[in-house]
């Protein structure tokens, strides 16, 4: 089994096909869009693929460490995070190609209409391992 990132994107991937911004959305079609989740999810428990998954407020902050007792705080700017990011599930899977199976499910999730949105979805994998010949560090 492998483990895999299926990001949402709020933008920055190519436009779905039904592109309404979910501030638009009714009531009605954020129930059945998170009920869509929701019972993906759940399916996905049953068969063992699914680890965790949550839908991240806008909201955030930046915080590093700067010397003893004064982590210096900023709320942005946040272009590949808080701007982009809009939520998140982590599946356990045989293959890539399963994980790309599950992805396409998921863009199906209706939207504006109760339409599937058909939404690009980011798919990663999870490091096994330290990558080889590649420096790790933080950056900055």
């Amino acid at each position: 089994m492998a483990k895999y990132l299926l990001l949402k994107h709020y933008r920055g991937a190519p436009a779905p096909v039904n592109n309404v911004s979910m501030d638009q959305w009714t009531p009605e079609e954020i129930s059945a869009h998170v009920q869509y989740m929701n019972d993906f999810a759940a399916r996905l428990e049953k068969t063992g693929e699914f680890v965790d998954g949550q839908a991240v407020a806008p909201e955030g902050l930046w915080v590093r460490y700067d010397g003893e007792g004064r982590p210096p705080v900023t709320d942005g700017p946040f272009a590949e995070t808080k701007d982009l990011i809009a939520g998140w599930m982590v599946i356990d899977v045989d293959s890539q190609e399963r994980a790309v199976e599950l992805a396409g499910e998921l863009s199906a999730a209706p939207g504006a209409g109760g339409r599937p949105i058909h939404e690009w979805l980011e798919v990663r994998p999870f490091l096994t391992a330290a990558p080889t010949g590649m420096e790790c560090h933080s950056g900055g």
